[in-house]
């Protein structure tokens, strides 16, 4: 094993939202070893936002998982990592990093992956004790103990950040296009869950949009990203009579994040916008189950702690039944959460 880490090739090549809760190991990564190069695997799908991280020095994309071992394994073997860490393991991974010969190679102490891997970390993530982003930078500091690297302290929100300049005129344009007031707050409701996460009814999110402009000056843009139009569609139908915005994100990641990053409170499920506006450190309210698996403590988004709201079904419902959440309940703790970090007069 080298002493003097050149390369790592870090691992979080699943879903967006997971992708987005890997930012604080790449953070940290870069903080601790400014001199090393730190590489990410990521599926064509994330690697235009992995791109605007300033932590992260090359992306690899992974061919995914139909082309087999041989394409990755061609690519990994070409860097010739001294180390590698999954943050999410699979055995395709794994076969790859032993078959490339990475010196130090380290994963969570789960599944049969396991076995690909010369150091491992026992997690226990199904117990769900502590948030995913912090389940991750264990396996960065164990690494760095590894290493005896002195190491300093975790880094802090924004993880993802654009020039200031840059939000300011896209919210100039976007509420130019929009007819809105470029100076109102703006409060993005995002309906679609990526297919994975219980979620709130079209009909709940359209309550809780009417709920919020009653008698205050706000502007209410329904987002939506691929896939998700017809969501956005009927929500604009249940709010005929309330102003609002229907903004389809149809220009990438990056210009999506981007809008994203000029709202002034995101509400939406666990999904991976959620994620992405934790990471810009914009004030979030997010809707999860209660089951161990999915809670607002395990999926917590990465902003400022004062900055984040979780809502979750009552304790006296099932864990998962989302429609048990009361609209107005909601609405009146959104309202004074905003109300709580904005000093705006409304």
């Amino acid at each position: 094993m080298k002493q003097k880490l050149q390369k790592i090739l870090v691992v979080r090549n699943d879903k967006l939202g997971d992708f987005m809760l890997a930012f604080p190991s790449f953070a940290f990564l870069k903080q601790n070893l400014p001199e090393t190069e730190i590489h990410a695997l990521v599926p064509t799908y994330t690697q235009a936002l992995a791109e605007q991280s300033v932590y992260i020095d090359r992306c690899i994309t992974d061919p995914g998982r139909d082309s087999g071992i041989r394409q990755l394994l061609t690519l990994i073997r070409q860097q010739d990592y001294d180390a590698i860490i999954t943050l999410y393991s699979t055995s395709r991974v794994g076969i790859c990093a032993l078959l490339a010969r990475i010196p130090y190679r380290l994963a969570p102490a789960t599944k049969i992956a396991q076995i690909f891997y010369n150091h491992r970390l026992r997690q226990r993530r199904s117990r769900s004790e502590k948030p995913e982003y912090a389940y991750n930078l264990d396996l960065v500091k164990k690494m760095l103990v590894d290493f005896s690297v002195d190491i300093k302290p975790e880094p802090q929100t924004p993880f993802l950040t654009f020039k200031q300049e840059t939000v300011n005129k896209i919210r100039a344009e976007f509420c130019q296009k929009h007819a809105i007031g470029n100076k109102l707050p703006i409060v993005f409701i995002h309906p679609g869950s990526g297919g994975s996460a219980n979620n709130l009814s079209i009909k709940q999110y359209a309550e809780i949009a009417q709920k919020l402009t009653q008698n205050r000056q706000l502007s209410i843009v329904i987002s939506t990203g691929p896939g998700e139009e017809q969501a956005g569609t009927e929500i604009s139908q249940l709010l005929n009579k309330t102003p609002h915005t229907h903004y389809h994100s149809s220009e990438g990641l990056v210009r999506f994040a981007q809008h994203i990053n000029m709202a002034d409170l995101f509400i939406s499920g666990s999904t991976g916008p959620l994620h992405i506006a934790g990471a810009l450190d914009v004030a979030t309210v997010g809707f999860y189950p209660r089951r161990r698996s999915a809670t607002s403590l395990r999926w917590q988004t990465l902003n400022s702690q004062e900055k984040r709201l979780a809502i979750s079904p009552p304790e006296q419902t099932d864990e998962s039944d989302m429609s048990t959440i009361d609209t107005k309940t909601a609405s009146d703790d959104i309202l004074d959460f905003y109300g709580r970090i904005f000093v705006k007069d409304q």
